[in-house]
């Protein structure tokens, strides 16, 4: 089985579930990523390498590599007559220009390779005809695509897709890097965690405004960076939290490890706009497999990410969040359920370990049906 794997995005715990999808000995995989990638932590350049388990190969890209509609790969065959792949396997949304090109490579240079794209969406948004175009040319020619929520499984239900579709995130948690650590002796105060972009969506401020409710022994940890960041000090000013609210520069997952550790909870509190609605929350998945108990608003894929592992609360509700992270502070039964319960959950459901095992079932359901006469896209 020769399979090409293409994204605009790449990181070092995102390439874990390379490594396991490589350990597989029916598979030959060639990946390709950009040359250079803006996280919106952090801003990965990626130099040539050629791993012993699968082949990486960088290409730059017209556009920019974090705009899907503006983001195109200097290349025509992606390299498709020589590699003659059995399947290709993008992690693109079906409405990105990337996806139109590898789906048009594809028919010219590969037609009977099996094609699986990606979707996060789960909002229909209003689109322009040109992009209401692209996604329908994508999704003609897509085999599968899996989706990392079950609502965007359901809009493209009712997009009309026919294809294969799976609800399976693309990206999931190391659990080698993200574990428990060793008991803390207690600090005399209770720390919850957000970790991710400072933007508006993300609801940061709910959480701000939720640890000003609380008691002056719950204090917050803001791990990232983004536009909000300024408003966010500011905000933390004006509700006197400037001892209670600790500001970290984004960093590497390996340091965000550690931090997560030092939690005595994480909050997600995103909150629903015109366009958006939180996808997924790897944030949430990272902090359940170190143990540590999360709470979520009920925006988007939250409480399906979260399952019995944690609390939600409604979306914007300040003092309901406040009302969970006082209930954690006072019950640490409950936060040790709680941790155990994600720690599970991220294990069984999130692993890359996990994600890689069943994105192999879907290589081989494909090719089994190519062999039993499946319709060619």
């Amino acid at each position: 089985m020769r399979v090409l794997f293409i994204a605009r995005y790449r990181d070092a715990t995102m390439e874990r579930k390379l490594e396991w999808l490589a350990r597989d000995p029916a598979l030959t995989l060639r990946q390709i990523r950009p040359a250079k990638w803006r996280d919106p932590l952090l801003t990965v350049a990626h130099t040539a390498a050629s791993r012993r388990e699968w082949q990486q190969v960088n290409l730059a890209m017209w556009g920019r590599a974090d705009d899907p509609h503006r983001a195109l790969y200097r290349t025509v065959t992606f390299g498709l007559r020589r590699f003659r792949p059995d399947l290709i396997h993008a992690e693109e949304e079906p409405d990105s220009l990337s996806a139109l090109q590898i789906a048009f490579a594809r028919r010219l240079f590969a037609p009977r390779a099996r094609l699986i794209l990606h979707t996060w969406q789960n909002v229909e948004r209003r689109r322009r005809p040109e992009v209401r175009w692209v996604r329908a040319q994508a999704l003609r020619a897509a085999d599968a695509v899996l989706c990392a929520n079950s609502e965007a499984r359901t809009l493209l239900d009712r997009l009309g897709y026919r294809g294969y579709t799976e609800v399976l995130p693309a990206i999931g948690v190391d659990t080698d890097l993200f574990q428990p650590g060793p008991p803390r002796p207690p600090s005399g105060r209770f720390v919850v965690g957000y970790v991710g972009r400072l933007a508006p969506e993300k609801g940061i401020e709910t959480l701000l405004e939720a640890v000003a409710l609380c008691g002056a022994d719950v204090t917050a940890r803001i791990i990232g960076g983004g536009p909000l960041r300024e408003s966010l000090h500011a905000q933390a000013e004006a509700l006197s939290l400037t001892d209670r609210v600790e500001f970290v520069a984004p960093a590497p997952p390996g340091e965000i490890a550690l931090r997560m550790r030092e939690l005595e909870a994480l909050a997600l509190p995103s909150r629903t706009t015109t366009v958006w609605k939180e996808q997924f929350g790897r944030a949430l998945v990272e902090a359940m497999a170190c143990a540590v108990p999360v709470i979520g608003s009920d925006s988007g894929a939250i409480p399906e990410v979260i399952g019995d592992a944690g609390l939600i609360f409604p979306e914007g509700d300040a003092p309901a969040l406040a009302e969970r992270i006082q209930r954690l502070q006072r019950s640490p039964e409950l936060r040790r359920d709680l941790g155990e319960r994600g720690r599970a959950r991220a294990h069984t459901r999130y692993a890359q370990s996990v994600l890689a095992a069943r994105t192999l079932a879907v290589y081989r359901r494909l090719l089994a049906e190519r062999r039993a006469g499946g319709p060619e896209r």
